[in-house]
C-alpha cells in the first residue's frame, strides 16, 4: 500500500482530501510534526513515515492581500517553505505534488496551455510560481495548476464577467488520486465559464456584480485554461 504525506492537511482542502476514501494510507502531519519552515523536521518525519508520495498543499493562501502587507511571511510558506520540502523529497527520493494556481497565468485572453507564458498577477501568485521554479528543477514532481473553491460559494455576489475553471474541492480530489503517477505540469479545473455561471447551478440566490477594467483586486479577468492535457490523461488513465 502506498503511504502519502500530505501537508496542510488541516486547511480547507485537506480536511475534503480527509474525508475521501481511498485505498492509500495518508498521513496528515500536524505543524509540531513537520513544519515546512524546519528542515531538520521535515527529514525526520520523512524518514520515520517513509512515503512515496508527498502532496504539498501547506503554505500561505487566504486573505489575499496578506501577500501584499507581509511579503516575508508570504516568501517564507510559498516558497522558501516549499523549496525546503522539495529538497527534503529529492534527499528521501520521495514523488512530489504540488498545488499551484491558474493565476500564474496572464489573466487577460484566457484557454491558457501549461506551456503558455507566465505572468502572475498579483502577489500571491508570484509567491506560487516562485514555489513552482524550485519543484520543477526535481523531475519526479508534478505540479498542478489548479482552479478551484469550496462547496457552498463563501460569497453573496459572483462575477459575471470574470472567466475562470472553478471546480469545487469535493471534485478535485478524485481527480487527483488519478493523477499520482504523472509528472511535469497539469491544468487542474471544470468548464470555462463566469465565476457567476458557476456559482448559479448551486446557489440561485447568489447575485450578479462585474468587474471594472480599472477596479484594483488582484484578479484577472480570464485566467480560464486549457484541459486537453487533463482531459487526455483521464482518459487514457
Amino acid at each position: 500500500m502506498k503511504r502519502i504525506v500530505i501537508t496542510g492537511g488541516s486547511g480547507r482542502f485537506g480536511n475534503i482530501i480527509k474525508k475521501h476514501k481511498t485505498k492509500y494510507k495518508l498521513f496528515f502531519p500536524t505543524k509540531n510534526q513537520l513544519d515546512i519552515l524546519n528542515t531538520i523536521k521535515i527529514q525526520r518525519y520523512l524518514k520515520r513515515v517513509k512515503p512515496q508520495i508527498l502532496i504539498h498543499l501547506a503554505g500561505l493562501s487566504r486573505p489575499m492581500k496578506i501577500h501584499e502587507s507581509d511579503i516575508q511571511k508570504s516568501i517564507d510558506l510559498n516558497i522558501i517553505g516549499t523549496a525546503n520540502i522539495t529538497k527534503a523529497c529529492f534527499k528521501n527520493k520521495v514523488k512530489l505534488i504540488y498545488f499551484s494556481t491558474n493565476y500564474v497565468y496572464p489573466g487577460d485572453l484566457g484557454n491558457y496551455k501549461e506551456d503558455s507564458p507566465l505572468l502572475p498577477v498579483n502577489n500571491y501568485a508570484w509567491s506560487k510560481l516562485g514555489g513552482e521554479a524550485s519543484v520543477k528543477l526535481y523531475k519526479n514532481s508534478l505540479i498542478l495548476r489548479v482552479s478551484m473553491t469550496e462547496k457552498p460559494f463563501v460569497h453573496k455576489k459572483a462575477f459575471a464577467n470574470v472567466r475562470t475553471n472553478f471546480m469545487y474541492h469535493d471534485d478535485v480530489v478524485p481527480i487527483l488520486f488519478k493523477l499520482l503517477n504523472k509528472t511535469g505540469i497539469i491544468n487542474l479545473g471544470g468548464k470555462a465559464q463566469s465565476i457567476y455561471n458557476f456559482v448559479k447551478k448551486n446557489n440561485q440566490n447568489v447575485k450578479k456584480i462585474f468587474l471594472k477594467k480599472n477596479q484594483k483586486i488582484g484578479i484577472p479577468i480570464n485566467s480560464s485554461m486549457n484541459l486537453k492535457k487533463l482531459k487526455f490523461l483521464l482518459k487514457k488513465k
